[in-house]
């Protein structure tokens, strides 16, 4: 057995990592820290329950500020900031339209959601 292996292993783990080339093996082939940590940022951005409530919301359909504000019953900053940690982890995007920004999500965001339970009530 490679030294690198612990000597009491179960056979069902042992055979498969030695076919991987041991421990070393196994560390090629796992997340680099670089993906580590920006998913590390990504769920801390998912962290909140505005957030959360946001995706949700834009996964209905986009929506302008004064329509998420309304919902959220938060100040334009609160609102402003999660919007901008969202915005900056390519889970929304915004687009100006005149005067207003409309959000939506992205690809990532749907993703991202998509993580996240949805436990409405069944309307009777």
């Amino acid at each position: 057995m490679g030294s690198d292996i612990p000597s009491k292993i179960p056979p069902e783990v042992l055979e498969p990592l030695l076919d991987i080339g041991g421990l070393k093996g196994l560390s090629h082939k796992i997340m680099p820290p670089e993906s580590v940590q920006k998913n590390v940022a990504m769920f801390k951005a998912l962290s909140d329950p505005f957030r959360i409530t946001i995706l949700s919301l834009l996964s209905v359909q986009p929506l302008c500020v004064c329509i998420i504000r309304e919902i959220l019953q938060i100040s334009d900053t609160r609102l402003s900031y999660h919007l901008k940690k969202l915005s900056s982890m390519g889970l929304i995007n915004g687009t100006s339209q005149g005067n207003w920004i409309i959000y939506e999500l992205t690809y990532l965001g749907r993703k991202a959601l998509s993580l996240c339970s949805d436990h409405r009530r069944e309307k009777k």
